[in-house]
């Protein structure tokens, strides 16, 4: 199965020029787990909500004032739309993260999450759980 299959296509993207206020706003308007972070409609960045406490409330920074740029992780991992399932669990696995960016040459065409593999190939899920998540926990 390929990547493309399972990402969800309706990206929620921000500018890194935005505050970190307007991305709390969105993630509580628009009920998401992540927002990717673009320039020209390329990925530079993700902003998750461990970002948000991190980065922002634990760093005691002002989210009115601070630029996304300030708190969002860089060097983004990803996975090219045709890649398999598989690769994108390896890549998770490698990275220890669990919300990939989808792109193709021209930028971002989705997101794919482990909730998503889980939910299209729990089979996939379960050998990917029992060997990264859980290891202290397998019978």
């Amino acid at each position: 199965m390929l990547v493309k299959e399972v990402m969800t296509k309706k990206v929620v993207t921000i500018n890194q020029e935005q505050s970190v206020f307007d991305a709390c706003k969105m993630y509580k308007d628009l009920k998401i787990g992540s927002l990717i972070v673009v320039e020209n409609g390329k990925c530079v960045g993700i902003i998750t909500e461990r970002d948000l406490i991190e980065r922002t409330i634990c760093a005691k920074k002002n989210p009115e004032t601070t630029k996304v740029k300030e708190i969002m992780s860089t060097n983004v991992k990803t996975v090219h739309q045709l890649d398999t399932l598989e690769k994108a669990i390896e890549v998770m696995f490698q990275y220890n993260i669990k919300k990939l960016p989808v792109v193709i040459e021209e930028g971002i065409v989705g997101i794919i999450t482990v909730t998503d593999i889980s939910k299209a190939r729990p089979d996939l899920s379960k050998r990917f759980m029992e060997t990264w998540v859980l290891p202290d926990y397998r019978e």
